[in-house]
């Protein structure tokens, strides 16, 4: 088959179809309408007529000729088509599958408006079926140039948004409409509490990959910030596995607002800690930042070791802060604590049970123990 195999077509054939046209464009769009996985509404329909009458006529034109199938202005017709269907979230799938739909009456119209003027003979069928084959890969190719092209457009526009967005989070004091109407537009329609890895720059494309629709990326030069969604991607086993042997300092758990906040502790813990293989979790060395004058270190460490104590009445928080800040120093010594605060022993002896139930093993553990001992000298 030649690459203009229109040139074989009858020499009558638009003679013939011209006056079938307008019936032709209504039922070749409205079978592509009723296809499986058309689009619908009234711009679907009049794109499609327009683009089956301006198909028709450009076959017809071609009949005789060695033209290329579609010229430049008649190509981006079908362009632009491919375009809206990707705007649409419609697959290449379905715009070949209305292709082939269209090809096949395209031959089955030619054949009928010749057979109406005189007989046809198998070699024009198949000569009819050659140049409407072709004809319409030629469509097909306009088509899927449009819907990549109009991915193409979409991707860097996905690209930009959610740069921007892990820009506004990352340098704070932003309007919170706009960083949540920012955020709705990459797909988070919730905006609540952001988990910072630090990455080296290196690992920015895959970190991109990795995590996808989870998790933005800012690339800052000399390290990358991947800013994650807290869900079950975020938690610590999870990520434990997914960032080993890539050089992960992960900061603390806090809400969007506070991630320049996070962003410094992460910061500030890779400045002392040695990267290994496995990640750093800052979680595990707020004391140490909270002993090098971090203020953020405490008060993060403050609200998360003080949070079981929270439902209680102010009056009665107090009291057993105090008791229990005596309790730490006096290594748990009933007479001591009492002695010191002027109270029965047996209140010691309540309060102490009382806080075991709100705090569990924290009381039991030397590292937390040494946290509640700093966050108590931290309010004092």
């Amino acid at each position: 088959m030649t690459t203009t195999p229109w040139r074989h077509l009858p020499a009558d054939l638009a003679l013939a179809m011209r006056p079938r046209l307008p019936a032709a464009v209504q039922e070749i769009a409205a079978a592509v309408r009723e296809s499986p996985g058309a689009g619908a509404g009234e711009k679907f329909e009049r794109d499609v007529r327009t683009a089956v009458r301006v198909a028709l006529d450009r076959f017809l034109d071609l009949a005789g000729t060695g033209e290329p199938a579609l010229p430049p202005r008649i190509r981006e017709v079908f362009v632009a088509l491919g375009a809206a269907e990707a705007r649409e979230n419609r697959s290449p799938e379905t715009l070949l599958a209305l292709l082939r739909v269209a090809s096949r009456l395209l031959l089955r119209t030619a054949t009928q408006a010749l057979a109406e003027q005189r007989p046809v003979s198998v070699a024009e069928v198949i000569d009819l079926s050659d140049a409407a084959s072709a004809f319409i890969d030629e469509l097909a190719t306009a088509f899927t140039d449009g819907l990549a092209r109009q991915l193409r457009e979409q991707a860097g526009e996905g690209d930009r948004r959610r740069r921007q967005v892990a820009d506004l989070l990352l340098s704070g004091g932003s309007s919170p409409d706009v960083v949540r109407e920012t955020a709705t537009g990459i797909g988070w329609p919730i905006l609540d509490m952001i988990v910072p890895v630090l990455l080296p720059p290196d690992q920015a494309r895959d970190a991109r990959f990795r995590f996808g629709a989870d998790g933005v990326v800012a690339e800052r030069g000399r390290d990358a910030v991947l800013l994650l969604r807290a869900g079950p991607r975020s938690e610590r086993a999870v990520l434990a596995e997914a960032l080993d042997g890539r050089g992960a300092v992960v900061g603390p758990v806090l809400t969007w607002t506070e991630v320049p906040q996070a962003v410094r502790l992460a910061e500030r813990t890779a400045e002392f800690v040695t990267r290994g293989p496995e990640p750093v979790f800052v979680d595990d060395h707020f004391a140490a930042l909270a002993l090098r004058g971090e203020p953020g270190a405490l008060a993060v460490l403050t609200a998360r070791r003080l949070a079981p104590l929270a439902g209680l009445r102010e009056s009665q928080r107090e009291a057993f802060l105090i008791t229990l800040g005596s309790w730490l120093r006096h290594w748990g010594s009933r007479s001591a604590v009492a002695a010191e605060l002027f109270v029965h022993p047996q209140t010691v002896s309540y309060r102490i049970n009382r806080l075991r139930e709100l705090l569990g093993d924290d009381l039991e553990d030397p590292q937390r123990r040494f946290e509640l001992q700093l966050v108590l000298a931290y309010r004092s």
